[in-house]
């Protein structure tokens, strides 16, 4: 298969771990921003195949994992109107809440159903001018331009029983952010590829230079993930920090223009809050007042009250770096996929997924594992 195969090659990783371990002489730490990047992690066993001085860890990219308390308690409360049906991706379904998730709301009558994008929850409008359809619009820049086109299109077309539950987020703040703790151990960063075959690399040049770290746009398959390791380690090993990109075959300076084009059209930036985080300036995005009408927060207006997490999960110091899935006391004792107590182990990109589904903190020296 084009562009998988040759990235999964025991030939091609031998060559680049070997250049690895020729190249590293000293401690490094890197993050890999993505969770779809730390589930390649542990799905392959690159940590062990890496140099002992090198340490991965685990950033904040995983749309499910950083929605915030207050809007799944909100979108709990929109899916339990019966007037409305409820739409979601499908691993948010089983994200805790403060009282119980949108599975129990479902279990309980409620119409929740489950979509594959925005486009389907509008078609779902069409088909049902009776009720409200809400979407549940979560995601980073990957997601936001079909959030986009789904309201644009609705306002073209009169469609007025629709609207989006929006918790979009933007990535580049969140790195800024992480580099300002002063706890943060990160020293370089592998940036998602996929966002960034939306916005273009062009906005990381001066986040770069901002940080003094390097940052290399990075693919998701085991070579990829081995190549901007090595482009990153090269980096540090010299004392240079600019921005690299390993994706080329999908990422652009200047990324997708119709798709960014449709993002600002529909969308502002606004300060958005990250679970376990707090809030970030200008590192979410909001629907512009041309479009409030499709503003489910808006439509479903509610005296909330926005309540402390208590679950013990500590997703926001494991989503910045700070602990390692395994550091947390109740993985895989209280906090399992079946019982969870947080959304970084039932989401598709969740690290405490990766580490339960393929085994807790990898080791070095060990042999990798291969899908084949």
């Amino acid at each position: 298969m084009k562009y998988l195969n040759e990235y999964r090659g025991r030939e091609g990783i031998r060559k680049i771990v070997a250049e690895l371990h020729r190249t590293t002489t000293r401690a490094w730490t890197l993050m890999e921003v993505c969770g779809g990047q730390t589930h390649a992690i542990a799905k392959y066993g690159l940590q062990q195949l890496l140099p002992p001085e090198i340490e991965l860890l685990h950033g904040p990219g995983c749309p499910v994992c950083v929605t915030s308390l207050d809007i799944i308690d909100q979108a709990i409360a929109i899916a339990s109107r019966p007037d409305v049906i409820f739409c979601s991706f499908g691993d948010m379904l089983r994200v805790p809440g403060t009282d119980r998730d949108l599975l129990a709301v479902k279990a309980a009558g409620g119409d929740v159903r489950t979509v594959y994008s925005p486009m389907n929850a509008l078609e779902l409008a069409r088909t049902h001018p009776d009720r409200q359809v809400v979407f549940f619009a979560i995601g980073f820049e990957t997601t936001a331009p079909a959030n986009a086109m789904a309201v644009y299109q609705a306002h073209r077309q009169d469609v007025t029983n629709f609207s989006l539950l929006v918790s979009q987020f933007l990535v580049p703040p969140a790195i800024d952010t992480i580099c300002a703790d002063a706890d943060s151990r990160v020293q370089g960063f592998l940036a998602a590829g996929h966002v960034c075959a939306i916005t273009g690399f062009e906005e990381y040049l001066p986040l770069a230079n901002k940080i003094r770290r390097p940052i290399v746009v990075t693919g998701f398959e085991p070579l990829d993930i081995l190549e901007g390791v090595l482009m990153c380690v090269r980096q540090l090993e010299q004392g240079k920090y600019e921005v690299q990109n390993q994706y080329a075959r999908a990422v652009s300076s200047e990324g997708n223009i119709p798709a960014r084009e449709m993002l600002q059209r529909v969308f502002e930036i606004s300060t958005q809050s990250w679970r376990g985080v707090g809030n970030i300036r200008s590192s979410g995005l909001l629907l512009r007042q041309e479009f409030a009408a499709f503003d489910a927060g808006q439509r479903f207006p509610m005296d909330f009250q926005v309540r402390e997490d208590t679950s013990g999960c500590i997703s926001g110091r494991i989503m910045q770096g700070l602990s390692k899935p395994d550091d947390c006391p109740h993985f895989g004792n209280k906090c399992r996929p079946q019982s969870p107590l947080g959304a970084p182990m039932v989401s598709t990109e969740g690290p405490c997924a990766a580490y339960y589904r393929y085994g807790t903190r990898p080791h070095h020296n060990q042999e990798p594992r291969h899908e084949h």
